[in-house]
């Protein structure tokens, strides 16, 4: 499903506007964005966890020439499946 294709749903199951769908969007995107930022995770029971992990700075390899590189730390954005999700995605 496309973000297109979100904010119809979404328009669709609250019966409004295109428009206004896509600003609920836009503010639950914003909302999950911000507790990444503040606190590392965001929570959703039943449907999963967002959390910011640390990787660590690492050697890697160039896939063209073969030459080694160093890849930095950084910060990187994961999400764990809930269980009714789980559930949910699994039935038939």
């Amino acid at each position: 499903m496309t973000r297109a294709g979100l904010v119809k749903a979404i328009a669709q199951n609250v019966n409004s506007t295109n428009a206004h769908a896509e600003r609920i969007l836009d503010a639950f995107l914003g909302a999950v964005k911000n507790g990444l930022q503040s606190d590392g995770t965001v929570q959703l029971i039943g449907f999963g966890t967002f959390l910011v992990k640390e990787m660590a700075a690492r050697n890697g390899r160039n896939p063209q020439s073969g030459e080694v590189i160093s890849i930095p730390a950084r910060r990187v954005v994961s999400f764990k499946v809930g269980s009714k999700l789980k559930k949910a995605v699994n039935e038939e």
